[in-house]
């Protein structure tokens, strides 16, 4: 009996020593009012926003801020971005802050959008309206929207945001030779491939069927013709379209998607190779190569059949 009633005011002890301790930890750092930009970067979990918010100067404990979120189920509702903090405040209030949401938003844009894929992922991100998908529309330029992840204020305008994607693009391509040609071959590439070794294979194969004077055929182009990037059917092939590449030779008048650095590479150093043909069979999604049409056939019997 004494040996429990030792262990339950060690724990009491234990229980009271830790309010006290949390209590004092989740007091307001400073009695200054200094709102200061806290970034949260994407991935972060509790434990590096606590040890972040102790190092930048906002709370006192990391260890205090990850038990309490931890323990309230907040951890699951902050997301990443940017905040505007104060010191001046208890834990409790920093944490409700950050459940608020940041005042700007983590975007990323993935290589091969069209855009307007592009602008659909900014409205959902930053909370707007059909309004702002139409006006993005109105502005963007196709083929040079450049796919990265972004930090953009929840009140962005679309003018901000279409020169920061076409900033990028042209900061990150200034030393390349690029032409409008090559961004709209480049553009094929993206959809048309999965990894960076297909890429210059592939970008051969178009060159070499350009030089020919063959159609390109590329199923890309028709599905953007159609708006979607759902498999193209032998109907599809007759879509009077300018952008239907088995239909009319040449490259399509403008670029169908917005590539990223290896895909427009790719546009610009082809690899010389005597391939004309090419598919993705469809167990392992590998690329087939083919010098001649009945060499393609047989390839297409083979793996798609």
């Amino acid at each position: 009996m004494k040996k429990l009633l030792f262990i339950l005011l060690l724990f009491v002890a234990a229980v009271a020593i830790f309010v006290v301790w949390f209590y004092r930890s989740a007091k307001p750092l400073s009695g200054k009012e200094e709102f200061r930009d806290f970034l949260i970067t994407k991935g972060s979990g509790a434990s590096q926003i606590g040890n972040k918010l102790q190092k930048d100067g906002f709370i006192k404990n990391a260890l205090a801020f990850k038990a309490y979120v931890q323990v309230t189920g907040a951890s699951s509702k902050i997301q990443a971005g940017e905040y505007r903090l104060s010191p001046n405040v208890s834990l409790f209030k920093i944490v409700g802050q950050l459940k608020k949401g940041p005042v700007e938003i983590w975007v990323t844009i993935p290589e091969g959008l069209r855009k307007e894929e592009i602008a659909q992922r900014f409205a959902k991100s930053l909370g707007k309206d059909t309004v702002f998908v139409s006006e993005f529309l109105e502005t963007a330029e196709e083929g040079y929207l450049f796919p990265d992840t972004y930090l953009f204020p929840k009140d962005a305008s679309v003018s901000v945001i279409v020169s920061k994607l076409t900033g990028t693009f042209e900061s990150k391509t200034s030393k390349m030779d690029i032409t409008r040609d090559r961004v709209i071959l480049a553009s094929l590439i993206e959809r048309e491939t999965k990894t960076d070794g297909e890429r210059p294979v592939v970008a051969g194969i178009l060159t070499n069927r350009l030089n020919a004077g063959m159609a390109l055929q590329v199923d890309a182009t028709i599905q953007y013709a159609k708006g979607n990037w759902e498999p193209i059917t032998s109907a599809d092939k007759s879509l009077n379209s300018p952008y239907n590449t088995y239909k009319y030779r040449g490259l399509p008048p403008s670029p169908i998607s917005n590539p990223g650095l290896n895909a427009i590479n790719a546009a610009i150093y082809p690899e010389n190779n005597p391939y004309y043909y090419f598919l993705t069979t469809k167990e392992t999604g590998e690329v087939i190569y083919s010098r001649t049409y009945d060499e393609h056939l047989q390839n297409k019997a083979k793996y798609l059949d």
